[in-house]
């Protein structure tokens, strides 16, 4: 199954570091640290302020979205594409 992680390293997470992992059929779950191998994709930074999002994507550009709950966040991250499901 499909398998997209999310290196993240920044302010408002969980953790300062982590790897996020998104399963094809939308579950999700993260662990503290950068899990490997990281296969690149893109890179981004993302801010998060209040309730809105401004997202800067090396392959998809600039994106902004609107959230239901207002937060900081201000984090650099590695897109990884993977082909199988590891935990």
């Amino acid at each position: 199954m499909p398998l997209t992680k999310y290196i993240e390293i920044g302010i408002g997470n969980t953790w300062l570091v982590r790897t996020e992992f998104e399963i094809e059929n939308e579950d999700e779950y993260e662990e503290k640290g950068i899990k490997g191998p990281i296969n690149f994709h893109s890179a981004y930074i993302r801010v998060w302020f209040w309730k809105s999002v401004i997202i800067i994507d090396s392959k998809e550009g600039l994106k902004t979205m609107q959230k239901n709950r207002g937060n900081f966040k201000f984090i650099f991250g590695i897109v990884s594409k993977e082909r199988g499901l590891s935990k």
